[in-house]
């Protein structure tokens, strides 16, 4: 049965637009049984929801499904009629193992080679199977782009290099020191980028964090999601000594940190080193700190020179990628027409064994009769013979009356038989 894919991402659709059509975690179960209950011809379905993308992804009795899938979602929003025909994509069969593929090994991201949306894919599918809206076909699909993903990312560099200032900051830390599991990191401001910033080092196993902000409320905000410390800008000088790494984004117009509060607070830590990164602009440490001893400071233009080159690493590692995944589409359109002649196959078989079963049963009649059993046996293997040549001799008869040679030449290379036979009697 055909293949469909039909959605919305952050490359057709405004934010505006991908909120309206997003599906609530605790709703997708109910979703999924909606979408096969609902009369579009789905047999099966998976549906991904991410802040960048929704996606359906469809086994259909039909090519022409697409537009009551693309209804389907609007309907299922509570959104007018065709609200959604200037933002949707969809494809179809090959392509949708092709779009699926890059999907999962973070090609069609927002950030090249992400790596969050092969586990947010595993999520949807798990919950289509604990819906029971998975099997056969979609099984083997997103099973076989969850393997073509793991390739890319073995195989490639797509996701080895941090293209995010938030990453970058942390994964530089790791330079300096090589077990962030024994350091203290103190965060200044509350933001968007601090928050991820938060996330990575929570990620990375960070011994400790505080996260200093202009209100504690909002420090405090952040500080419960990752299990930190919070405490005011004016606290800083109190717990700067305690601090391994230093990351400082706020929207301050003048510096947070000074040369001097940095000097004091190296002494106090008998000059262990400190590294420090300062994202913000304008900046929030003092340039005169980058020259004292011990300090590894960083400004974003620092980072973003290292961004700039693992986009491009990533570039590359893409292209490798794709060359991977156009593999990867080829092998499963071969085993998809294996199944298919295994189909073949099996019924050819069960029909062989048909004619055989009945022969033998008549032919052990004949035995318990009396009759002889080399007569018996020599009518056995003539009329299982017949019986199973009767259809290809009938084929080839009319393929000769047709003048199809390419018939003729199939059955040749099918049985083995040499290609200068000039005619004989025939068999049944």
């Amino acid at each position: 049965m055909p293949l469909i894919a039909l959605g919305i991402n952050h490359k057709t659709a405004p934010v505006d637009v991908r909120e309206k059509v997003a599906f609530a975690p605790e709703n997708l179960a109910a979703a999924h049984q909606s979408l096969l209950a609902a009369g579009q011809g789905v047999s099966e379905a998976v549906i991904v929801s991410t802040c960048n993308r929704s996606e359906l992804y469809c086994e259909v009795d039909d090519a022409a499904a697409g537009e009551r899938l693309r209804q389907w979602l609007a309907d299922y929003h509570q959104l007018p009629e065709n609200a959604l025909s200037a933002y949707s994509y969809e494809f179809h069969d090959l392509d949708v193992v092709n779009h699926l593929a890059r999907v999962a090994s973070g090609l069609d991201s927002l950030v090249l080679g992400e790596p969050q949306i092969l586990g947010q894919l595993k999520s949807a599918y798990a919950v289509a199977q604990e819906s029971a809206t998975v099997s056969g076909q979609l099984n083997r699909l997103f099973q076989h782009c969850f393997g073509v993903a793991k390739s890319v990312r073995t195989n490639t560099a797509i996701g080895r290099n941090p293209v995010s200032v938030a990453y970058a900051a942390v994964d530089m830390s790791t330079h300096v020191f090589s077990d962030l599991g024994r350091c203290h990191a103190l965060l200044i401001g509350a933001g968007e980028t601090i928050e991820l910033v938060a996330r990575h080092l929570k990620e990375r196993g960070i011994g400790k964090m505080t996260v200093a902000n202009r209100t504690l409320q909002r420090a405090q905000q952040v500080s419960a999601e990752f299990g930190a410390h919070a405490i005011l800008l004016g606290d800083i000088p109190d717990h700067l000594a305690n601090a391994d790494i230093v990351i400082s984004s706020t929207a301050s117009q003048l510096p947070i940190l000074g040369k001097g509060a940095v000097e004091r607070a190296l002494k106090q830590r008998k000059h262990k080193p400190m590294f420090m990164v300062d994202i913000a602009v304008p900046r929030d440490i003092e340039p005169e700190v980058d020259a004292l001893d011990d300090v590894y400071l960083y400004t974003v233009d620092d980072l973003q020179q290292v961004i700039e080159d693992n986009v491009r690493s990533r570039m590359a590692a893409a292209a490798e990628a794709d060359s991977i995944i156009t593999q990867a589409v080829q092998q499963y359109a071969d085993s998809v027409r294996e199944r298919d002649a295994s189909a073949t196959i099996k019924a050819l078989r069960e029909q062989v064994t048909t004619v055989a079963d009945v022969e033998l049963a008549k032919a052990l009649a004949r035995l318990a009769r009396g009759d002889a059993p080399d007569d018996v046996m020599q009518q056995l293997s003539r009329s299982i013979t017949n019986k199973v040549l009767h259809p290809p001799s009938v084929f080839l008869k009319e393929a000769g009356r047709q003048g199809r040679t390419d018939h003729i030449e199939l059955i040749q290379e099918i049985y083995a038989l040499p290609k200068d036979l000039s005619g004989g009697a025939e068999t049944s």
